[in-house]
């Protein structure tokens, strides 16, 4: 059977198609439209009415290339920059009107738990206890668990575009003590999920994003173009170092480094603050890239639970009573 996911994201609305008939999702196809949409956001985080008119054309375009290569329904998503937005009704009316296809929404506390899965069958069961950092353009997911699933999961407002935006614009390279506050604010919020990781003492560290897979090469990890089969790390020493390269350069500059794109040089720095604060506060020296996250936990769900109607509901936010940072959201069926 092929499946497919079209994950709408701060950056780009990326689609993977992939062969689902054994245990594991084998990508066939993929697909990638940058789009920016963090760029366009108010204040207040609303999405205006162009954004959204190219939002629509990139799902519309990505959706077409689904049906081209089998794909009737894929499973189609947005991450924090629509699921965030004060006008998040609007957009998802929109690019339905527009293209036919209803994006859903995921908690954060969602998103940890489905790529904490991937990870999980990435790295298997000899990991261990695994804690799983997920750097994206909103927030950061944190998950930690012994199982399938996480015991614990949090998402916490620290994404890289995010910070980028609140705290790098004034000046390019920013000011030292901007890069202080946003250490400041990475250690506030990330303080009790700190103390609960250092008390679990995971067995293994894994990060998975473009984030982490692009500090990584900074730092001295494998390209990708030697496939995902290649044991890559990231230690809390080299990325130290790299942040302090990072912190003296402008934007463009960031882009001309090895492993930084130009789409991602902007934010890249707010990145690199965000993961060396949490592994220190952690305790974590090295962390294992993973190539799987929130995409392939989609598809993983769906292949071992063989159903979909999960997928059915209008929204998969937080159930009341549930906070982040605490019990992490069971999704239907799940164990």
């Amino acid at each position: 059977m092929r499946v497919g996911v079209v994950d709408v994201g701060s950056n780009t609305v990326r689609l993977v198609v992939a062969d689902a008939d054994g245990q594991v999702p084998l990508p066939v196809h993929t697909v990638k439209r940058r789009l920016r949409l963090a760029q366009d956001v108010d204040r207040d985080g609303r999405l205006g009415e162009e954004p959204v008119h190219r939002l629509t054309d990139a799902v519309r375009d990505v959706q077409e290339e689904a049906h081209r290569w089998g794909v009737t329904e894929p499973f189609a998503f947005a991450t924090s920059i629509v699921r965030d937005a004060p006008n998040r009704a609007e957009v998802l009316d929109a690019v339905e009107a527009g293209t036919g296809l209803r994006l859903r929404t995921l908690s954060g506390e969602a998103e940890a738990e489905l790529t904490f899965l991937a990870a999980r069958r990435w790295m298997g069961w000899r990991a261990g206890p695994l804690v799983l950092f997920d750097i994206g353009g909103g927030t950061f997911e944190v998950a930690f668990g012994r199982s399938r699933l996480p015991d614990y999961a949090a998402s916490l407002p620290l994404g890289a575009g995010r910070l980028t935006r609140e705290y790098f614009d004034v000046q390019d390279p920013p000011r030292p003590r901007d890069i202080k506050a946003v250490r400041r604010q990475v250690r506030h919020q990330l303080r009790d999920v700190a103390a609960r990781i250092r008390w679990e003492m995971p067995h293994t560290a894994v990060a998975t994003s473009r984030t982490f897979q692009q500090l990584a090469r900074l730092c001295g990890a494998a390209p990708g173009r030697y496939g995902p089969f290649v044991q890559r790390e990231l230690g809390r020493r080299e990325l130290g170092v790299a942040l302090q390269e990072l912190a003296r350069l402008p934007a463009e500059h960031r882009a001309q480094l090895p492993g930084i794109s130009a789409a991602r040089a902007g934010q890249c720095l707010a990145g690199a603050v965000v993961a060396h604060t949490a592994m220190k506060l952690t305790g974590l020296e090295v962390m294992t890239v993973c190539p799987w996250a929130l995409r392939e936990g989609i598809l993983l769900r769906y292949i071992e639970d063989g159903d979909a109607a999960w997928w059915t509901q209008e929204d998969h936010r937080t159930p009341k009573g549930a906070r982040g940072g605490g019990t992490p959201l069971r999704l239907a069926g799940s164990t």
